[in-house]
C-alpha cells in the first residue's frame, strides 16, 4: 500500500494492517476457551495520518482494577483524536479472564504483573503476557498503564516510575497528579520489560478494586492527555494549566496492625502525617483494649486499607516520604478542587472535548 508524501506507514497489529489516518478496533488471540471459541484482547488503534510516537495505554492487568477502563473510553470519545500525530494503541482490559471473574489474577492464580515477557508455550499468564509485549509494547515507543488498589484498598493518585529515566521522569510531571514515587523495578513487571526494551513507562494508580473513581477517572484521562499533548501526538491548548505541583517521593513504606480487631480510620487519603501522629485505633469488638496506631515516618498518605476488620500484619497506611509535607498537602487540595465533579459537572482535557 502506497502513502502519502508525508504520511506514516501503515502499522500491523494483530494480523491486521491499519493505514494512517484511520482507526481500528481489533481483537488479539490468546488461547482457546474451556467451552470453546478464541479468548482474545480487545484493543482500538488509532493511526495518525501524520508521523509521531507511539503510545500505548492499557489497562486491568489486574483484572479487578477497573477505573482505567473507564479512563480509555473516555479517552477514545475524544474528537481530538482525529488529528492525532503518531499512533495510539489502547487496549482497556488486558487480562481478560481476571476482569470476567471480577479478581485480580488469572484462573491459574497467577499474576499478570509477574510473568512478563512471557512465552508463546508457557502457562496462561506466560502466553497472555507474550501476546501482549509483541503485538503491542514492542510497537511502541512509549507506555502508560492504569492500575488501582488492591482489593480493599484505595490509592490516592499517584505515577509511579523511575525518576533516573529522564524522559519517563519528565512525562511524570507532565501527567499532572500530586504525587510521583521513585519506584524500584520489579522481576515480572510489564515496566521492567518495557525498560529492558527502552520504552519510558509511566504507571498510573488511583482508587480502589471494582469501583469507578470519579476524581481518580478525571485525573487518569486528564493525565493522558498531556502526556500525548507533551509527545506533540495532540495539538497544545490555551487553556490555563494545572495549579498542582507534583511532589517527589524517593521511598513509601506501610505501617501495620500490631494486632488484631476492628479498625477505625482517622486520617484521610492525602493528609500530612507527621511521625508518631494517629492514624488510627484498633479495637476487640467489644470497644476494649484500644490501641493506637502511628505514623513510623512523616509524609503524605497515599494509601490505605477500605476493610475495617484487621489480622496482626496486616498493611494498614501506606506513607509517602517527601521533602516538604505542608507544601504537599495543600497541592492536594488544589487537585482535589480542580477535578471535583461538584464544582462544574465535567472535566475537560480539550478545547472541545468533554470527559464524560
Amino acid at each position: 500500500m502506497s502513502k502519502a508524501p508525508g504520511a506514516q506507514a501503515p502499522i500491523t497489529v494483530g494480523g491486521i494492517e491499519i493505514a494512517a489516518g484511520t482507526r481500528q478496533s481489533i481483537r488479539l488471540p490468546v488461547t482457546e476457551q474451556l467451552v470453546g471459541g478464541e479468548s482474545s484482547i480487545p484493543a482500538v488503534v488509532v493511526h495518525g495520518r501524520r508521523p509521531g510516537p507511539r503510545l500505548f495505554v492499557c489497562a486491568a492487568i489486574h483484572g479487578d482494577e477497573i477505573n482505567g477502563v473507564e479512563i480509555i473510553r473516555r479517552i477514545l470519545g475524544m474528537s481530538a483524536l482525529s488529528k492525532l500525530r503518531g499512533t495510539l494503541i489502547a487496549v482497556p482490559i488486558v487480562n481478560v479472564f481476571g476482569f470476567l471473574n471480577q479478581s485480580r489474577y488469572l484462573p491459574d492464580r497467577r499474576d499478570l504483573n509477574r510473568s512478563f515477557p512471557g512465552s508463546p508455550r508457557g502457562s496462561l499468564a506466560a502466553r497472555l503476557a507474550h501476546v501482549f509485549m509483541t503485538e503491542v509494547v514492542q510497537q511502541c515507543t512509549h507506555g502508560i498503564d492504569l492500575h488501582t488498589a488492591a482489593i480493599h484498598r484505595s490509592n490516592l493518585p499517584q505515577i509511579r516510575t523511575s525518576l533516573d529515566d529522564e524522559e519517563a521522569a519528565k512525562l511524570a510531571r507532565t501527567f499532572g497528579v500530586p504525587v510521583i514515587i521513585n519506584a524500584n523495578m520489579r522481576d515480572g513487571s510489564l515496566r521492567a520489560e518495557a525498560a529492558a526494551h527502552g520504552i519510558p513507562m509511566l504507571l498510573y494508580e488511583a482508587g480502589q478494586a471494582l469501583r469507578f473513581d470519579e476524581i481518580s477517572v478525571r485525573a487518569g484521562a486528564r493525565g493522558v492527555v498531556a502526556v500525548m499533548r507533551e509527545l506533540g501526538m495532540l495539538r497544545a491548548t490555551r487553556r490555563a494549566a494545572s495549579k498542582v505541583e507534583p511532589v517527589l517521593a524517593r521511598s513509601s513504606s506501610w505501617v501495620r496492625a500490631g494486632q488484631g480487631g476492628i479498625l477505625r480510620t482517622v486520617v484521610p487519603l492525602g493528609a500530612r502525617v507527621a511521625r508518631d501522629a494517629t492514624l488510627g485505633w484498633i479495637s476487640d469488638p467489644l470497644g476494649d483494649n484500644d490501641v493506637e496506631v502511628t505514623a513510623t515516618e512523616a509524609g503524605i498518605l497515599i494509601g490505605r486499607t477500605e476493610l475495617p476488620l484487621v489480622n496482626e500484619g496486616d498493611a494498614l497506611f501506606h506513607v509517602a516520604t517527601v521533602a516538604r509535607p505542608k507544601e504537599a498537602e495543600a497541592h492536594l487540595q488544589t487537585f482535589q478542587a480542580e477535578l471535583d465533579p461538584a464544582e462544574d459537572g465535567e472535566d475537560t482535557v480539550d478545547g472541545e472535548d468533554a470527559i464524560r
